[in-house]
């Protein structure tokens, strides 16, 4: 049973970063992965309020935690388009756009966390 909460949370929070990172993308458009970092931040987000509301809030069965979190957060963070994303704008000669990249994804992304734990408190 884990194994398939974390195969339809993971499916599903790929195909939610697809839909996501495919509309901002295609409304905004430019050079900077700007897909990428609202899914990053947004992310973020969801697994400091979530994980928040799972171990502090509620004691809910853990098996939400494999769903909503291992497997749908799993699937919707882009952690690893981030890094090729960043790495491409460096080697391209965009240095200070890979640098943005780098800087306002973990700054961003932990304003996030901290937010939605805070949220998740009240």
């Amino acid at each position: 049973m884990r194994y398939l909460l974390v195969l339809a949370g993971g499916g599903t929070g790929a195909l939610a970063r697809y839909v996501a990172a495919s509309a901002i993308m295609t409304r905004f458009g430019g050079k900077f992965p700007l897909g990428t970092l609202a899914i990053n931040v947004t992310g973020s987000f969801l697994i400091g309020f979530l994980m928040t509301m799972l171990t502090e809030r509620f004691q809910l069965d853990p098996q939400w935690r494999l769903l909503l979190v291992v497997g749908f957060l799993g699937g919707y963070t882009t952690f690893s388009s981030f890094e090729w994303e960043t790495y491409t704008s460096v080697r391209d000669g965009a240095l200070w756009a890979g640098m943005l990249n780098v800087v306002s994804s973990v700054v961003l992304g932990y304003i996030a966390v901290w937010f939605g734990a805070m949220l998740a408190r009240r």
